[in-house]
């Protein structure tokens, strides 16, 4: 088996360490399809939780199960003990419980080798068991003054531990997302809410949208696999590079982004995949006539929005999603003072506890915090867009335009960062071409306190950003 596993390996350039996991992270549709025909509850959380574990030793050896253990433990311990202050205990234990492992395995290196551990899914672990605290904090709090989020999410009662366990380990839903929140797995387990049969006498297909995922999946690998030769990473310290001109640095920065992302979007199509099939990305139904399933809490990824993205603000909605939205109820919005808005410092800060939660990597801390000035840049641009008067249409669409090159532009520069993690690295291609993914979102945050137009009405405002 394991001579044949190596030849497999070779064939399609990969380690023996990751073909095991892309086996077994496939191995979450099959096994995430048998979920549906579990009978009871109570059977249904105890095979979520031990097909998760199975997975996971069979991907990357006993000892992950191991490490998930601790965050799990913690944050469950810090529910039935410290109720009352269950969620900071909880960020800040499972949180440093990462970074420890972060530093100790140095997962960016070994990913950037061809190789693999369990420090990857001890990240998506993580952001569930921080949730279900929060949320069960925010049960003791009164619904009124409460966000939305709060109110749909929190939990009155402290679930079970084989409720816990089957949530953080879902079929293997840990290895790669996405993230979802405990009252909506607890729903869906035991067939209430939108999941309930009753609920408009329907019961959504799967099928058809497993199929386009499964499609999705195929053609961005079959797409990376082509580009990931004539592209390599080693070209940005290769003297040849350095003797381009400067569009041709450019451009080869941003055939390198276009090119990792594929990899990313073949992971979370898989995913969307076993999620959809499941029966948990349900969200509910269109409008239409006859009105459709939407599987939204499967879908971590809109390519067609992040490659042709009209502004960078629309970035985090669009990519990563779930993750995203994670950060956006957990971080950004609790950082906000009841009756202030969120500002600069609030992006800042979520933006580095999202690459603290990556690694700590110099290539990581600098791509979140381009992302923070990417986002504060391109709102800038939407500023003078929107201050532009109702009869200066062409003006308009050019601001558009301009807003869209910029994304495109400061987003492909950034994610050098976030693919080759070494400062030096990081430095010496952003300083190729003159580092004006940097200077120009600064450029532009200090132009706006010279240029400032007329701030359009409220509403207005929000509807758009």
């Amino acid at each position: 088996m394991g001579l044949e596993m190596e030849s497999m390996a070779a064939a399609i350039g990969i380690s023996v360490a990751v073909l095991r996991f892309l086996l077994c992270y496939v191995a979450t549709i099959p096994v995430s399809f048998l979920w549906r025909l579990v009978p009871s509850p109570p059977a249904k959380h105890l095979y979520a939780a031990v097909s998760g574990a199975l997975l996971s030793y069979l991907s990357f050896g006993f000892s992950s199960n191991l490490h998930f253990l601790v965050p799990m433990l913690l944050g469950y311990a810090s529910m039935v003990f410290a109720r009352s202050h269950c969620g900071i205990i909880t960020f800040i234990l499972s949180f440093g419980y990462l970074i420890g492992c972060h530093v100790f395995y140095m997962s960016g290196d070994a990913w950037k080798e061809g190789g693999i551990d369990a420090t990857g899914a001890l990240m998506v672990l993580t952001l569930k068991v921080i949730s279900c605290a929060i949320n069960y904090n925010d049960g003791l709090l009164k619904e009124e003054g409460l966000r939305e989020s709060q109110k749909k999410n929190r939990l009155i009662k402290l679930p079970s531990l084989i409720e816990y366990f089957g949530y953080c380990l879902c079929c293997g839903s840990h290895f790669a997302g996405p993230v979802y929140e405990m009252k909506d797995y607890l729903d869906w387990t035991e067939g209430k809410g939108i999941w309930s049969h009753s609920e408009e006498g329907l019961s959504p297909s799967p099928y058809g949208a497993t199929i386009r995922a499964l499609l999705q999946a195929a053609f961005c690998m079959a797409l990376y696999l082509y580009l990931v030769p004539q592209f390599p990473l080693s070209r940005f310290t290769d003297p040849i590079y350095q003797e381009w001109g400067f569009w041709k640095r450019l451009g080869y920065q941003y055939m390198s982004g276009f090119t990792a992302r594929w990899k990313y979007y073949f992971i979370w199509s898989i995913s969307e995949a076993s999620i959809i099939l499941s029966g948990l990305g349900f969200t509910g139904w269109t409008e239409s006539s006859p009105p459709k399933p939407r599987w939204d809490r499967a879908k971590n990824v809109d390519i067609l929005g992040v490659e042709f993205a009209k502004s960078s603000v629309q970035l985090p909605l669009v990519w990563n999603i779930q993750v995203s939205t994670w950060l956006r109820h957990y971080v950004y919005e609790r950082l906000v003072k009841p009756g202030k808005k969120a500002g600069f410092f609030q992006l800042l800060t979520t933006q580095t506890v999202s690459a603290v939660w990556h690694g700590l990597y110099p290539g990581y801390i600098i791509f979140f915090v381009q992302s923070a000035l990417m986002i504060a840049g391109s709102r800038v641009i939407y500023r003078w867009q929107q201050a532009v008067p109702q009869n200066m249409d062409a003006v308009k669409n050019i601001l558009v335009f301009i807003n869209f090159a910029y994304t495109l532009l400061v987003l492909n520069y950034s994610c050098v960062g976030f693919i080759v993690l070494s400062l030096r690295e990081t430095l010496a291609s952003y300083g190729s071409v003159h580092f004006i993914g940097t200077i120009l979102p600064i450029a532009l945050i200090l132009l706006s306190y010279v240029i400032k137009p007329p701030r359009p009405a409220r509403s207005k405002a929000r509807k758009e950003e």
